[in-house]
């Protein structure tokens, strides 16, 4: 059994669909990430970096507990666990890990500091707000032509790449973003969106997201002093 110890957060999201398509058998850890609880002993215990996702695989290799941390650590051991939603031939599987690395460097953080600057933040610069609304753009032209080539991200078939990519790309109007002008995108999208094992994946703690503001609480626990302490 594994655990997946979690918050509906896109990069939550890329693990519940992974152990959803894959049909791993899972249990959910929900860690309320504007209450803190990511700070305590028990999830350091698992990822001393204090961020969602991670696991615990009680029958990892050799039958022993593995603990994993990094979303994309997450779906490759995931995907190789399984047999499936990564290539076995090398060109191909270097082209899924190098779109899974381009969502991990690129869309992530690109995409999380527009949400940051453009939602979150006490006070509203243009600057970064310019930046970052930049920057998303440009990751969209950049999937705009790859998936003007391809069906997928990685090649013909569908992979780890699509999961971790896809739940970044949900409510694209919170970006500033209309999928019309990317039409690649959109048929891509679309075409995830609709599979029954994403939908599963992103309703996992879907009862949980947080409603309405963010609460000061909420935004010291996330983005104040309270993650940087000494732990």
């Amino acid at each position: 059994m594994i655990e997946a110890w979690t918050w509906p957060t896109p990069n939550g999201h890329k693990v519940h669909i992974a152990l959803e398509e894959l049909a791993l058998p899972y249990t959910v850890i929900p860690v309320h990430i504007g209450a803190g609880e990511q700070f305590k002993p028990e999830f350091l215990a698992i990822t001393p970096n204090h961020r969602i996702p991670a696991i615990v695989d009680r029958d990892g290799p050799g039958g022993k507990p593995l603990a994993l941390f990094e979303s994309g650590a997450i779906l490759i051991y995931l995907a190789e666990k399984a047999g499936r939603l990564i290539p076995a031939a090398p060109a191909a599987r270097y082209a899924c890990l190098q779109w899974l690395m381009f969502q991990m460097g690129g869309v992530g953080p690109m995409f999380g500091q527009y949400g940051h600057f453009h939602h979150y933040a006490a006070e509203r610069l243009a600057y970064p707000m310019e930046r970052y609304a930049n920057e998303v753009a440009r990751l969209h032209r950049v999937l705009e032509k790859r998936l003007s080539d391809a069906e997928y991200l990685a090649g013909d078939h569908y992979s780890i790449a699509d999961i971790a990519t896809f739940p970044w790309l949900r409510f694209p109007e919170r970006r500033g973003i209309d999928f019309d002008d990317y039409p690649a995108v959109k048929r891509w999208f679309q075409s995830i969106a609709a599979r029954p094992a994403v939908q599963r994946g992103v309703a996992v703690l879907a009862d949980r997201q947080r409603q309405g503001s963010m609460t000061d609480a909420e935004r010291e626990v996330l983005f104040g002093k309270t993650q940087f302490q000494t732990r």
